[in-house]
């Protein structure tokens, strides 16, 4: 039987659903087409932000090579130990102020994966760099049906002045596709997911929320041909791949339903789900699909903006998380900052878990990512940007050797 066409999709009502890999696309290997033919698995990029620094004693880890004990904050890590590893000594010096002032959260997310210094302005005269994602996603981005994806767990203001001076995109913007053109992200978890699955107009959308059925209904006619074409391991996977996504749009419906949380001095943005572990995690599994169907091969995901003041009462940590940051070595404060740093390494444990589930070729999802992790501030306390909290997991499709704690000589 004639392979299927890696690039089919399904189609219905303006729902457009890529697929997952299958046998019947051809032979597919984790790391390179074998001489003999077949199809590589494709590698898969993204960038994962973290601000304010972290507690760095609890993150760093005591010894170089092969990862041993675990430090507190990489603890939710230790099942993923040989899947990841931890890069040390590596500086952003254009977040540093260079002459510039205060400003270190804005400058430091703009420079993250840019490499730039940020021009100081509150206006419209913004200007930063090309971002290292949006070079792959010119490398790479005309083979999916998305060139990239941004999306992030807390909403930004993309004009006014957030940080001594600095526009208040700086500070909620990590992806740049050119000096002056930033990519917004998005954080409502129903708008990624029409953006990855959902095509064709405002009309046609309210058509299918007026019927509220999921996009796999649309798509129905479409599965029914393609499965008369299937091998059974084939079939499995197509149920497993049509299982998460309708998970996952059930989950978007009913946190949407969900009440709000009560917390001090924070009130979730209307249409977003009530709980920020349970938003964090949906929009992780979005990630996950679309990496899975191929969708798009490079995306970035800012789990909070930088200088970022939200509460995390949840936790038992009712105070904000910029106001931590400054902790002047108070311990109790040091220790929830770890609390926080801990929260969200778990969130990204979440993520590696749900890669590395998700069977490819003769690998798993996660051997064919390569996933970097962190923030462009060291300790919030100093405002210091050598010395980062980095890490990098997945396989990169066999180019990266994993489990390791790797120094870099000081200010590379």
């Amino acid at each position: 039987m004639r392979p299927i066409d890696r690039r089919t999709v399904l189609k219905g009502l303006g729902a457009t659903l890529a697929l997952p890999w299958l046998d019947a696309m051809g032979t597919a290997t984790s790391w390179a087409a074998p001489a003999s033919g077949g199809t590589p698995a494709p590698n898969r990029l993204a960038f994962l932000y973290v601000p304010n620094g972290k507690n760095m004693a609890d993150w760093t880890p005591k010894t170089e090579g092969a990862l041993g004990e675990l430090p507190h904050i990489l603890k939710p890590l230790e099942s993923l130990k040989s899947d990841f590893s931890i890069l040390s000594g590596l500086t952003a010096d254009k977040a540093r102020a260079n002459g510039d002032g205060g400003g270190d959260h804005a400058r430091a997310l703009a420079a993250f994966l840019t490499g730039c210094q940020a021009r100081k302005t509150d206006g419209v005269d913004i200007r930063a760099g090309v971002s290292v994602d949006q070079v792959a996603a010119a490398r790479v981005g005309d083979k999916t049906r998305l060139p990239s994806l941004e999306i992030g767990g807390e909403a930004g203001a993309m004009a006014g002045n957030c940080d001594s001076g600095y526009s208040c995109l700086y500070s909620s913007t990590m992806s740049w596709r050119s000096a002056t053109q930033p990519l917004p992200k998005e954080v409502n978890p129903k708008l990624v997911f029409e953006r990855l699955f959902g095509s064709g107009g405002d009309a046609e959308r309210a058509k299918r929320d007026a019927k509220r059925k999921s996009v796999l209904d649309f798509v129905r006619e479409d599965t029914a041909d393609l499965k008369g074409k299937l091998g059974a391991n084939d079939q499995r996977k197509l149920d497993e791949y049509f299982s998460s996504v309708r998970d996952v749009e059930q989950r978007i419906q009913k946190a949407e339903k969900l009440p709000p949380i009560k917390t001090p001095d924070y009130k979730a943005p209307a249409g977003l789900p009530a709980s920020f572990e349970e938003h964090l995690h949906i929009l992780c599994d979005l990630m996950v699909l679309a990496f899975q169907a191929d969708v798009t091969r490079v995306t970035t995901f800012v789990f909070t903006n930088e200088g970022s003041n939200k509460p995390y009462p949840f936790i038992g940590v009712p105070d904000g998380h910029h106001d931590l940051s400054h902790h002047g070595n108070d311990a109790k404060k040091k220790e929830k900052i770890r609390d926080i740093n801990t929260f969200h390494v778990k969130q990204l444990a979440y993520l590696l878990t749900k890669l590395k589930g998700v069977k490819e070729g003769d690998g798993t999802l996660l051997d064919h990512c390569m996933i970097a992790y962190g923030s462009a501030n060291s300790d919030g306390n100093a405002h210091n940007h050598d010395d980062l909290p980095i890490l990098l997991a997945g396989q990169g499709c066999g180019t990266i050797k994993q489990g390791r704690h790797i120094k870099y000589a000081k200010e590379t």
